[in-house]
């Protein structure tokens, strides 16, 4: 076997060199980060430096991970604006405004229907159609989306301003 491999060793190294190339590039496919810039509000920059947190039920930390209305309540509670803890009570806050969809800003709370409740998931709007949010345990972290995505924009529900 050693006289294989001291024969073919070229043949090796190339292998090994496609292998590590794919697996590198494997870890850049997805949807791309977006990064904190100063074009940001505090509070978005903020939200934008937890991408990444894993997503874990009924935790509001980066330190333990987030649910999505823990996502929200710990960003927006660093800005000293107190919101309830579920989505469901975020949603029916008297504290926010209804926006229309096409008049969203940095900051915006987004709610969507997930599972047949119009108040099951919440996000914070980014811009150029995108939010971020701690969508699920099957996503396992915090992330950024498109409000173009088929499935988002299917089960938009409504947004708020606080």
């Amino acid at each position: 076997m050693n006289a294989y491999i001291a024969k073919n060793k070229h043949y090796f190294f190339i292998r090994w060199v496609l292998l590590s190339a794919i697996v590198l590039f494997a870890g850049c496919a997805g949807v791309p980060e977006i990064k904190p810039i100063a074009n940001y509000s505090p509070m978005v920059s903020y939200a934008l430096s937890l991408q990444g947190v894993p997503y874990r039920y009924g935790k509001s930390s980066p330190e333990e991970g987030f649910d999505c209305s823990g996502f929200v309540q710990h960003v927006y509670g660093r800005q000293g604006i107190a919101l309830p803890r579920t989505t469901q009570k975020i949603a029916q806050s008297a504290a926010l405004t209804q926006v229309p969809k096409n008049d969203l800003h940095p900051g915006d709370l987004l709610f969507f229907n997930t599972n047949g409740k119009p108040f099951s998931h919440v996000g914070i709007y980014v811009s150029n159609h995108n939010f971020i949010h701690a969508p699920s345990q099957r996503t396992g972290r915090v992330l950024v989306s498109s409000l173009k995505n088929r499935y988002w924009e299917n089960r938009f529900s409504c947004a708020r301003r606080p």
